[in-house]
């Protein structure tokens, strides 16, 4: 089964399967040691740069800025969430989020 992703809008929205599923102004936990030197950056998301597909999860690099340190940056690929049946399940929004390494 084929997976439509894009991003849209200058990289506000992450669109799987023509339905606009992740969207930027969002504060994450994340895991991203090459975007600053938190141990979690509580990262502000403020751009998509880029969305794939690993097998079945959805990853996105990401700019945005730490609010603990002020650094800004462009992420490694973050998995959002997994296409299951053909239908996207975004990953618990409240959890770490860790750059694939």
């Amino acid at each position: 089964m084929t997976t439509r992703l894009r991003v849209l809008d200058d990289g506000a929205w992450i669109s799987v399967n023509d339905s606009r599923e992740v969207r930027v102004s969002e504060l994450w936990r994340v895991d991203a040691p090459d975007l600053c030197e938190c141990a979690l950056a509580d990262l502000v998301v403020e751009n998509f740069q880029s969305v794939g597909v690993d097998a079945s999860t959805v990853e996105a690099r990401v700019y945005g800025q730490c609010i603990a340190c002020g650094a800004t940056g462009t992420t490694g690929w973050i998995p959002l969430g997994r296409v299951r049946g053909g239908e996207f399940v975004e990953f618990d929004r409240s959890a770490v989020r860790r750059v694939r390494r």
